[in-house]
C-alpha cells in the first residue's frame, strides 16, 4: 500500500495543477501548447512501458503513431465512418499488427531490434507517402473533426479537458499495472531475461503483451491528434517523430511514470522557447539536451528523485 502513496500524491497534484491551468493560460495559443504537451505525454507514458520497464527498444514508434492517425482519417473522410467507430477499429488494427510483427522482431536484442523497428518506421512512412490516393501523398490530408454521441468536440478548452483526462487515466492505469505482479515482472525481464524465465516468467508472452499495448495506446493518441490538429502528413510517421518520443523517455527517465510527463513536457515546450534564437534554436535544443544527459545521466525524474531521497512510480 505505501508504494502507491508518492504515486498517488503526484497524481493529486498534477490533477490540480491541471484544473487550476485554464485560470491562468492567456489564449488559446497556451491551451494548445497543453493540449499537446498532454497528448505527448500519455504516448510517452505507453513507450516507456516497453523500453523503460520493459528493455526493449522501439525506434519506429512513430509508425504506430501514424497509422492510427491515417486509419482514423481515411474511415472518416473517405468511408464516413463514425469517429469513434473509426478510432476503435484503428486501434485494433494497429495492435493486430503489432502483434503479428511482435514474436519475430522481439526475440532479437540491442542495435539488432533497434535496426528492426527503426526498418518497420521507415516502412510505414514510406507506404504513407506513397499511397497518394489513400493518405493524400506528401501533401498530407484533411481529418473531420471528433465526434463522440453526436456531439463534435471542437474548441481549446474542450480539446485541454479531454487530453487532460486521458493523462490523468493514464498515469494511474500505468502505475497500477507497474506495481502488479506483471508490472514487477517486466521489470524483472528488463534486469535478466535469464533470471525471469528461472522464476516462472514467460517472457516471450509478456514482452509481446507490453509491445502490442503499447502500439495500442500510440494509435489511439495517433487518431486523437489527428482529429485534434485536423490535418496529418507522413512526417508524423517518421524517424524523427519517433527519435523525439525515445528522447523524451530517456530525459524525463526511464522506468518513471512521471518521468514521461517531464519528458513530454520539457520537449514539448522547448522548441516554443526556443523560437525567438531564429536559426540557432536546433543548436540550443541540442546542447540543453546535452547537459541534461551529463548532468541527469538517469533522466531527469530519477535523478532529482535520488538527490531528494524520494520515491514513487
Amino acid at each position: 500500500m505505501n508504494s502507491f502513496l508518492p504515486s498517488t500524491r503526484g497524481l493529486l497534484v498534477l490533477a490540480l495543477v491541471l484544473l487550476c491551468l485554464p485560470l491562468v493560460l492567456p489564449n488559446a495559443f497556451y491551451f494548445d501548447v497543453v493540449t499537446r504537451m498532454a497528448i505527448n505525454a500519455v504516448l510517452v507514458i505507453g513507450l516507456n512501458l516497453l523500453i523503460g520497464y520493459t528493455g526493449q527498444i522501439s525506434l519506429g514508434h512513430a509508425g504506430f503513431f501514424g497509422l492510427g492517425a491515417y486509419a482514423s482519417a481515411i474511415l472518416t473522410s473517405r468511408y464516413g465512418w463514425p469517429s469513434a467507430v473509426a478510432l476503435i477499429a484503428a486501434a485494433a488494427g494497429v495492435a493486430s499488427l503489432a502483434l503479428l510483427i511482435a514474436r519475430p522482431v522481439l526475440r532479437l536484442k540491442g542495435h539488432y531490434l533497434a535496426m528492426a523497428t527503426l526498418g518497420f518506421g521507415i516502412i510505414i512512412t514510406i507506404v504513407l507517402t506513397n499511397e497518394s490516393a489513400f493518405t493524400g501523398g506528401p501533401d498530407g490530408m484533411a481529418v473531420p473533426a471528433l465526434a463522440l454521441f453526436g456531439w463534435e468536440l471542437a474548441g481549446e478548452k474542450a480539446w485541454y479537458a479531454v487530453a487532460s483526462v486521458l493523462l490523468l487515466i493514464m498515469i494511474r492505469v500505468a502505475t497500477n499495472l507497474i506495481h502488479a505482479p506483471g508490472g514487477r515482472a517486466l521489470q524483472v525481464i528488463h534486469g535478466s531475461e535469464i533470471a525471469a524465465l528461472s522464476v516462472g516468467v514467460d517472457v516471450t508472452a509478456m514482452k509481446v503483451r507490453v509491445f502490442v499495448l503499447s502500439a495500442a495506446i500510440a494509435s489511439v493518441m495517433g487518431s486523437l491528434s489527428a482529429h485534434y490538429v485536423g490535418f496529418i502528413t507522413p512526417g508524423i510517421a517518421s524517424f524523427q517523430h519517433s527519435i523525439e518520443l525515445v528522447t523524451m523517455v530517456v530525459l524525463g527517465g526511464m522506468a518513471s511514470v512521471f518521468g514521461s510527463v517531464v519528458g513530454a513536457v520539457v520537449l514539448t515546450l522547448l522548441p516554443q522557447l526556443l523560437g525567438a534564437l531564429e536559426g540557432w534554436e536546433t543548436v540550443a535544443f541540442g546542447l540543453i539536451l546535452m547537459l541534461c544527459m551529463i548532468f541527469l545521466p538517469k533522466g531527469i525524474v530519477p535523478t532529482l528523485r535520488a538527490k531528494l531521497n524520494g520515491g514513487g512510480a
